[in-house]
């Protein structure tokens, strides 16, 4: 026998309301599916990876977003030919650590495994967030490219060095020495880290706390003299890597009374610097010669407008690593023996040359190209292949490149690192 089916109770007026409001409840607005089909018509077609009698369509599956961002490595220019390793990596494809009082990511030989000579990390940290102190065997650049912030470090003489920056400012850090990096107002910072390792991690440097918390009681009494239970609470190096903190005073009153200042800056304005000029850009050239303390990493920024070009070069002394800062560009690379890659770039892009490598670096964009050059040296060096063979015997240069005297006679005695001049 079927036992009778009770009946369903209702829903009370409670739950009913509840539900009603869990319906209504507004989501995160996104584009109607008709915006974003009219927007993808205004794109044009993608391109096929064909050029005449070479290629052939692409039906997929294939990421048309990255094939557009990418032209020259989609369909590369005639004048590619060989092999040559992959000189560029985004950023945008680095992973990103999530701390308490910002973020941080990295490229090093892990992700760009050419870059052997130098690896980059981009950090952010909120307003008062704090890096924690810390110190490493590699040299640290840094370019600040949003905010302000507050550094300090001392030198193996006991003297301290203390100072705020703004956009475009730079610091250098020699191996071995400890400092500490500090988010300002309103909005705290993000900066661009360089070191002279392509094997270095932010993972990997002496935390002020890890080295407390592996010392023991006793010993950190007898060192500092005082009772062993004063460092009890010292939090765990997980939770200080990236910290929140208050934003500091005003610099004058954060200066340590009796400190010995350092004989040298640790801080450059290099947006203050005169640049080298022509009708196409400019080039701000930062070195020891100019910033005395960074003896192992010298820079230039480039700036150039669209339809200019960093001219045709190379670099006699060492690798070049570059971040790109704003704009777009492709950069081409000779690297001997038939062998030329080129690679496309934008914002936040990290390019590779390996030494002594010939190349060039174009705008491509509609707006303003500007982008950073690096190298482990303590002195900038280029090679202007325009200049080389205006100081040439003019007969040479005819008989290796079968070109007439008119031509000849074009070229610039002067190095002008941005084309048109």
């Amino acid at each position: 026998m079927t036992a009778a089916r009770k009946p369903r109770k209702r829903a009370s007026k409670k739950r009913s309301t509840i539900l009603a409001k869990a319906v209504r409840q507004p989501t995160r607005k996104s584009a109607p599916v008709s915006k974003v089909h009219a927007a993808n018509d205004k794109l044009p077609p993608p391109r096929q990876p064909m050029r005449p009698r070479r290629g052939g369509t692409d039906p997929g599956p294939r990421n048309i977003t990255l094939d557009r961002q990418n032209p020259d490595l989609f369909i590369p220019p005639k004048t590619d030919a060989g092999i040559l390793p992959n000189l560029r990596f985004s950023f945008a494809d680095a992973h990103m650590r999530l701390e308490r009082g910002g973020w941080t990511r990295e490229i090093t030989m892990r992700e760009l495994p050419i870059s052997t000579n130098m690896a980059g990390v981009d950090m952010r940290l909120n307003a008062g967030a704090i890096r924690e102190m810390h110190w490493h065997k590699e040299a640290e650049w840094a370019y600040m490219l949003y905010g302000r912030a507050r550094i300090t470090i001392i030198d193996a003489q006991g003297r301290m060095f203390i100072n705020d920056l703004g956009v475009g400012d730079l610091w250098y850090f020699p191996p071995g020495l400890p400092h500490s990096i500090q988010g300002l107002g309103p909005d705290g910072c993000e900066f661009l880290l360089v070191f002279d390792d392509g094997s270095f991690s932010e993972d990997n440097t002496f935390l002020l706390s890890d080295w407390v918390k592996h010392t023991p009681p006793e010993v950190m009494a007898k060192n500092f003299g005082v009772p062993a239970k004063s460092f009890a609470r010292v939090p765990d190096p997980d939770q200080l890597y990236i910290f929140a903190g208050k934003v500091p005073p005003p610099l004058n009153r954060d200066r340590v009374k009796g400190a010995i200042p350092t004989p040298l800056a640790y801080t450059h304005k290099m947006m203050a610097q005169k640049p080298i000029k022509t009708k196409s850009g400019a080039v701000r050239i930062t070195d020891s010669s100019n910033f005395p303390v960074a003896t192992a990493i010298a820079a230039a920024l480039v700036e150039v407008e669209p339809g200019g070009m960093r001219e045709l070069h190379w670099h006699p002394n060492t690798d070049e690593w570059q971040y790109y800062i704003e704009g777009e560009a492709r950069m081409g690379v000779f690297g001997s023996t038939r062998n030329a890659r080129t690679f496309d770039f934008r914002a936040g892009d990290v390019g590779y040359v390996p030494f002594a490598m010939g190349h060039y670096v174009e705008n491509t964009g509609s707006g303003p190209l500007r982008f950073l050059e690096m190298f482990k040296s303590a002195h900038y060096a280029d090679v202007s292949l325009n200049q080389w063979l205006a100081l040439t015997p003019p007969e040479l240069v005819e008989a290796s490149l079968n070109i007439d005297g008119k031509t000849v006679k074009a070229l610039r005695k002067t190095k002008a690192p941005v084309v048109p001049v």
